[in-house]
């Protein structure tokens, strides 16, 4: 694993439409609450600029809020609306492409404070159109794409599972139906940006209430999720699982990231627990961290193509030069994800 040839697919470039990414390591999204009334400030910048200018190929953001009063219940994450706070994600879009980097916001609504079934039409159409206005301003500020995070139980997926989504107008009923809000948002978003601009989804089946939630419990029903929101515009899928070995299905070796890509034909972004030995909510239930682990399975499933690009999370939240001692077969230096590097948050 140490090889430069053994690791060779993972430093690869890859392209997303008319965007170029040096390598398929892609920072996940992790929110840290470090913006003060929504305003991120020179101190996430700088965060960010670590892990471009140490080989990240391609950084999502954590999750930031569209234009809506119940988009977040926690003051210090970051806005994606006002002036002030577009200003300061100006600044961070022009320090990461200064230290080589690609970026896109994640953008976000992180739900319902009661359940989806009490939204209006008229507030149904208000939210659209906020995620919509968030592009658009993504766009304009010069990023390089967006990721809409459609997973882990906020907002979009509320209306995506059954448990949650139980309207019976024509955002409710079947599968399908339950694609539809998500479906509107992306389209809205497409207008927004025009068709070359990349647009990520973000979607799982697990939640934060459930891990062992399932939004399709066969191939073909996950084929019929996600059609409408290949036809609404989706670029790219990112796969959200806790650990990114585990199949999807039984008859199959393939993960969630696999699975999609062979169903839809775009390029997935496979993400849970890459470069450690345990997922990342064991350090809130139990209080554990997780070590380094070899990443030998990983390379092998991006050879075979079963995905494109690697989300890589806790690891490189704890070591900003994590990709480039990978790269450089310098495993032994890499720092381990423990509660007590998990505070610095840097």
């Amino acid at each position: 694993m140490n090889s430069s040839q053994s690791i060779r697919a993972l430093f690869q470039p890859f392209a997303i439409g008319n965007v170029s990414l040096a390598n398929r390591i892609v920072m996940a999204p992790m929110t840290r609450q470090f913006s003060p009334d929504g305003v991120p400030g020179s101190d996430v910048a700088a965060y960010y600029r670590r892990r471009a200018e140490n080989g990240v190929g391609l950084i999502v953001t954590e999750g930031t809020v569209i234009n809506h009063p119940d988009s977040s219940n926690q003051m210090n994450v970051p806005h994606f609306y006002g002036e002030t706070a577009l200003q300061g994600w100006e600044n961070i879009v022009d320090t990461v492409h200064a230290a080589g980097g690609r970026i896109v916001p994640q953008i976000w609504h992180m739900g319902a404070r009661g359940n989806v079934n009490d939204y209006s039409q008229s507030e149904i159409t208000e939210i659209v159109e906020a995620f919509a206005q968030a592009a658009s301003d993504a766009r304009r500020l010069g990023f390089d794409g967006i990721e809409l995070h459609g997973a882990h139980g906020y907002l979009i997926d509320q209306f995506f599972w059954e448990k949650t989504n139980s309207r019976t107008d024509h955002y409710g009923g079947d599968m399908i139906a339950r694609t539809r809000f998500a479906t509107e948002v992306i389209e809205a978003c497409r207008r927004a940006v025009g068709p070359e601009f990349p647009i990520v989804l973000r979607f799982s089946q697990w939640k934060s209430s459930s891990y062992t939630a399932k939004l399709a419990e066969t191939p073909a029903q996950l084929e019929r999720f996600l059609a409408p929101l290949v036809d609404a515009g989706v670029d790219v899928f990112h796969c959200s699982t806790r650990r990114f070995w585990e199949p999807e299905f039984e008859g199959s070796d393939l993960n969630l990231a696999g699975w999609t890509k062979k169903l839809t034909g775009k390029p997935t972004i496979t993400v849970g627990s890459v470069g450690l030995d345990g997922d990342f909510m064991s350090l809130f239930t139990e209080g554990k961290g997780a070590e380094n682990a070899k990443i030998d399975g990983l390379i092998e499933r991006l050879e075979r193509e079963e995905f494109d690009l690697v989300a890589v999370g806790r690891a490189l939240l704890v070591d900003p030069t994590w990709a480039n001692k990978i790269r450089e077969g310098r495993t032994d230096e890499l720092i381990p994800f423990t509660s007590e590097a998990v505070k610095t948050l840097y």
